[in-house]
């Protein structure tokens, strides 16, 4: 499309428009910008510390319950997850992920139960938003102790 001005004076400016079959405009820029970025550190390192079997009573001993005490280096995570896989890591048998407060050292105690003994592989994930660290361990849980 080209239009000119209804004006017969030669010197009159003529305006250009092209056809942008895609409908989309297009707008071109020269000079310097300036933007911030964010570097974060990032969760760095997970360890698995401690593992202790919780000692129940005879009408609760169905499930075996074991704490893992977790640390970590760098950021504080906001969940953690555990995935319960076979002894080769390899066959997830469960995934439970929670939601976690931690407001001044990233030391903290993770509970899971384990439906029958047995040898399992554990994989314990902290998150925030912008990293994730993984700690495994494998397990063996004897109808309420574990190794």
């Amino acid at each position: 499309m080209t239009g000119a001005s209804s004006n017969s004076d030669p010197s009159a400016s003529v305006a250009s428009m092209e056809d942008n079959p895609d409908g989309g405009c297009h707008i071109y820029r020269n000079g310097y910008y300036r933007s911030g970025i964010s570097v974060v550190e990032g969760i760095l390192e997970v360890n698995i510390i401690q593992m202790t079997s919780i000692q129940m009573t005879e009408s609760q001993a169905e499930n075996s319950l074991v704490d893992f005490v977790v640390t970590c280096q760098g950021s504080l995570p906001t969940d953690v997850c555990t995935v319960v896989s076979d002894p080769t890591c390899q066959v997830s048998k469960s995934v439970v992920c929670d939601p976690v407060d931690i407001s001044d050292e990233c030391l903290l105690t993770i509970r899971r139960s384990f439906e029958e003994p047995g040898t399992y592989c554990i994989n314990i994930t902290l998150g925030d938003d912008s990293s994730q660290a993984l700690a495994s361990a494998l397990i063996s849980v004897n109808g309420g102790e574990s190794t």
